[in-house]
């Protein structure tokens, strides 16, 4: 295993399970950090007249999410002895893809192929935090299916995926930062 300064660390789940307010956490503690783009990518669409551009063209949104999430990826190859955390990585995509049964590029998968993460968490549908807004448009149940996924998506790419337990949300950054070792 190459120097645990260099990992590239994925903390991945469904919608409202913690993960962008463990990316927060993990900021405010001097880690890098590449938060999720996928609010940036769904607030521009509704700047531009549409509501929901999962919904209304999966396809497209993904592509920009595979687009955006590999750009965070070889930016952090960049970054040179120190650990760096992606909220959500490429793989989602292909996950959320399948969980609403739409046919996607072969590039998609190359992408996955290509792009290793070192160690990946994954944060279960957690009911007491969960929550909707304008950029979430899954229900609770809907969360847990999509968690099942994420799972089958990234265990097929020979991920070993490390529950974060439920705790406060320091105590799961303390979990990530000891299992990681930093």
């Amino acid at each position: 295993m190459d120097d645990l300064n260099s990992k590239k660390i994925l903390i991945t789940g469904g919608p409202g399970t913690g993960k962008s307010t463990l990316i927060n956490s993990l900021i405010k503690k001097g880690f890098t950090c590449m938060e999720e783009i996928s609010r940036q990518v769904i607030i521009e669409a509704q700047e531009k007249g549409i509501d929901q551009l999962f919904l209304t063209n999966p396809l497209l949104f993904s592509d920009m999410l595979l687009n955006g999430r590999l750009e965070q990826f070889k930016a952090a190859e960049n970054l040179k002895n120190k650990p760096v955390f992606f909220d959500r990585g490429v793989h989602d995509v292909l996950a959320y893809m399948d969980y609403i049964g739409d046919a996607y590029p072969k590039e998609f998968t190359e992408a996955c192929k290509k792009t290793t993460y070192d160690i990946v968490f994954i944060l279960k549908p957690w009911k007491a935090i969960y929550t909707s807004d304008n950029e979430r448009y899954e229900n609770f149940n809907q969360a847990e299916e999509i968690h099942q996924f994420l799972i089958k998506t990234y265990t097929s790419y020979n991920y070993n995926l490390i529950d974060v337990p439920f705790d406060t949300p320091e105590n799961r950054t303390n979990f990530i930062l000891k299992t990681c070792q930093l």
